[in-house]
């Protein structure tokens, strides 16, 4: 049980009312750990303002959605019109609708900027697995979501996108019509499929996600923040003061709350303007078909996930049945290459090989679509094992060699020319180069092991390199 705390009787009001919560639940206490006596390092840039910004999206999401549920009418009949009476007839409705449409977006760039912060600052090295961890599952969570909350306002974009998408589970082997016949409720997509896709957006996915978000913070707090050198402020062996607190980190409360402060105004100016200026983005935030009612009979000339799933989608496009050679050679050429290489008995160098040929058959029997599917899935999973697929002596990318530098910056132009792909129509052109463009990612993660560990890393400080400013 928990010491309890007297306090003098002539003790302000205020006072004793906190004493009073503090014997009873661990305010005071939360409040040292995870802000005033939370030590962060000292060098945090600007890459740092997207963890507190995915945050804030998030509130507002919750907060936007709950006013939005109090109008919309998760009926295949009604939910188009119910969205347009909202954005006619509510007050300060479209407002409300804009901040949510313009905040599922915001909140996959902020995520997005977030994830990439810690790719190149080697956020999810030891002791910061399971951190990343977390965070891949919050990823996948919020895709859930928006997926999900994409075809509740039932215009034609939502409709349609999500038949391609659901339709997709039907190429599973074995399982997949009866997986695709749970997931839409029915034959079709239709008022089955609204009402599951409304409760799961509203309610069991948002509770997952917040379970998530606490665990992510959580994970993070008992080991500490990253900072862009890579150092560790907290280990044995880091200079601390008289009172044991860091000598390179300083009290989250108040230096980087009154720093996430000024990132959260200049997010917000930007996300405003968007809100009144530009909310559907140029059809990308808010696709113009979505703006006609669906119609089963009506198939749109291109149908396309919204620009945040594009990246993916184009993973998915790019598998064709040509394309399935070229993979069953990597395959192939992975698995003699571990077996020849790799320092491991006999038994499982062979058991490396039998398993490629397995897996080549099987690529040989099962239909082109089936594998997209797993590409496209495979792309996110993937992020899950990056902690384990890092070789590099050093974390960060301020001390790799140079060249490291010039293999992010293809990977991310190669990941952003994926979604712009993704929103194309399919062309020739645009197959070949996403295919290129699917190979260049997954070799880029499944070669990590290796190249992580060419060229000589630059010297590592033994204490964080800040200059005041």
């Amino acid at each position: 049980m928990a010491e309890y705390h007297e306090i003098s009787p002539n003790a302000p009001a205020g006072a004793k009312l906190l004493n009073w919560v503090d014997n009873r639940f661990p305010a005071s206490k939360l409040y040292k750990e995870h802000l005033s006596e939370y030590y962060a390092p000292k060098n945090f840039n600007f890459w740092y303002f997207f963890g507190s910004l995915a945050m804030l999206v998030l509130v507002i999401q919750i907060v936007t959605g709950i006013f939005l549920v109090m109008h919309y009418k998760p009926d295949a009949a009604l939910a188009f019109g119910s969205v347009e009476y909202i954005m006619r007839d509510v007050p300060w409705g479209w407002l409300i609708r804009y901040m949510h449409s313009t905040g599922a977006s915001a909140f996959f760039v902020v995520v997005y900027l977030h994830m990439f912060r810690g790719l190149i600052y080697g956020s999810y090295r030891k002791p910061r697995e399971l951190v990343w961890v977390f965070g891949c599952a919050i990823f996948l969570a919020l895709m859930a979501e928006a997926f999900m909350g994409y075809l509740l306002p039932w215009g034609q974009m939502s409709y349609w996108g999500a038949q391609v998408i659901v339709n997709l589970f039907a190429a599973v082997p074995f399982v997949g019509p009866d997986l695709a016949l749970l997931i839409r409720g029915d034959y079709v997509v239709g008022d089955a499929t609204l009402n599951r896709f409304f409760s799961f957006h509203v309610i069991a996915v948002p509770l997952v996600l917040l379970g998530l978000v606490v665990a992510h913070i959580i994970a993070l707090h008992e080991v500490g923040s990253n900072n862009p050198d890579g150092v560790e402020i907290k280990g044995p062996n880091a200079p601390k003061d008289a009172n044991g607190h860091p000598l390179d980190g300083i009290p989250f409360h108040p230096y980087y709350t009154v720093h996430d402060i000024f990132g959260v105004g200049m997010f917000l100016m930007v996300f405003t303007a968007v809100i009144f200026f530009a909310p559907e983005f140029g059809g990308y935030f808010l696709e113009y078909n979505n703006f006609i009612p669906a119609d089963p009979l009506k198939t749109p000339l291109h149908i396309a996930p919204v620009w945040y799933f594009t990246p993916f989608y184009s993973m998915l496009r790019a598998i064709t049945s040509e394309m399935m050679y070229a993979l069953m050679a990597c395959v192939l050429g992975g698995a003699f290459l571990g077996a020849v290489k790799a320092k491991l008995p006999s038994f499982i160098k062979a058991g490396i090989v039998g398993a490629a040929a397995v897996v080549v058959v099987l690529m040989l029997l099962i239909d082109a679509k089936f594998w997209g599917v797993v590409a496209m899935g495979g792309a996110v999973v993937i992020l899950f094992f990056l902690p384990w697929l890092d070789n590099s002596p050093v974390k960060s990318i301020r001390y790799r060699p140079s060249w490291h530098k010039y293999l992010y910056a293809v990977f991310v132009v190669n990941f952003l020319v994926l979604g712009y792909l993704g929103v194309q129509p399919p062309s020739p052109i645009g197959e070949r180069v996403s295919q290129v463009g699917t190979l260049f990612y997954f070799g880029f993660f499944l070669l990590m092991p290796w190249w992580s560990r060419l060229g000589t890393p630059k010297p590592v400080p033994d204490r964080v390199t800040f200059a005041a400013h």
